[in-house]
């Protein structure tokens, strides 16, 4: 019985996440994915970084992230940026654009989760605040 109750947690919790990426595909109009917004994300808060370290950081695998780079250098909402100690090496850096789209982006994401938790009770709200803290403090 517990085994089954552990499989519908994690069954539940997995749907409202896909749900809640396909809303914000639909609300966020910028043709790009949550993966293109988790690259610059990481962009804009860690600077200029090595395409092998965002991937792995990302678990995401190279050919992905150079995938995901060129639309983004594309859409001029990043750019490739030459090491001046070593030409040989590239580094993906985030433009003032792209600043903007992952502000927006991250903007439309809190307002679909507002809408998510208020179709919660007050006391079903420091419920599930209460667990996320503890589940936190476990990882």
């Amino acid at each position: 019985m517990e085994e089954q109750t552990i499989f519908h947690i994690i069954n539940n919790m997995d749907k409202v996440t896909n749900n809640l990426i396909v809303q914000w595909n639909k609300v966020f109009e910028e043709d790009l994915g949550v993966s293109h917004i988790l690259v610059l994300g990481h962009l804009k808060v860690h600077g200029k970084s090595r395409p092998s370290d965002i991937a792995k950081i990302l678990g995401l695998t190279p050919p992905t992230l150079t995938y995901l780079s060129e639309k983004l250098v594309q859409k001029n909402l990043a750019k490739r940026l030459v090491d001046d100690s070593d030409r040989r090496i590239i580094h993906l850096g985030i433009t003032d654009k792209g600043i903007e789209v992952v502000q927006r982006a991250n903007q439309k994401g809190v307002e679909l989760r507002k809408r998510l938790f208020e179709q919660l009770t007050k006391e079903e709200r420091k419920q599930l605040l209460t667990i996320y803290e503890k589940l936190n403090k476990s990882l």
